[in-house]
């Protein structure tokens, strides 16, 4: 299996993550973090439903990993995200230091990029667009649905 062919599959999993928040009315974004093939913490947005604005997709999945590991440093990791991570969650990612990081769609309004390049850890690798199509297309619809 080709790299391109790991990250669609695993951003699939993202994906699934991220249409339980749809289900529960809340923004639809959905990560999984990844150690030697195997899903180790996955999580979608809570923030409605915990009334917490913290409660991002890539929180929830930060917290599992790091549980599941045992550890809070995630160098051998790649965190799947539906979407570009907001700064909150860029530094959180930073501060794991997670070894890589793979988003669909970005955030031109409210990604981490706004605000500087320089958050993750200098090692971290980052792959942009992965079935980006499928992940705008996701969001868009559910901001679209909130208009009408």
């Amino acid at each position: 299996m080709t790299q391109q062919q790991t990250d669609e599959k695993f951003m699939r999993l993202a994906l699934n993550e991220a249409r339980k928040a749809l289900e529960q009315q809340e923004v639809p974004i959905g990560a999984i973090i990844v150690a030697n093939g195997a899903v180790v913490g996955r999580g979608h947005n809570l923030v409605e439903t915990l009334d917490d604005p913290t409660a991002h997709a890539e929180m929830q999945a930060l917290t599992a990993a790091a549980s599941t590991i045992g550890g809070k440093y995630l160098k051998n990791c790649t965190l799947y995200v539906t979407v570009e991570p907001c700064i909150m969650c860029a530094g959180a990612i930073g501060w794991a230091q997670i070894g890589r990081v793979v988003w669909g769609a970005d955030d031109p309004k409210r990604g981490y990029r706004c605000y500087s390049e320089q958050v993750f850890h200098p090692k971290t690798t980052v792959v942009r667009g992965i079935l980006q199509e499928e992940c705008s297309l996701l969001i868009k619809t559910f901001f679209e649905s909130l208009r009408a």
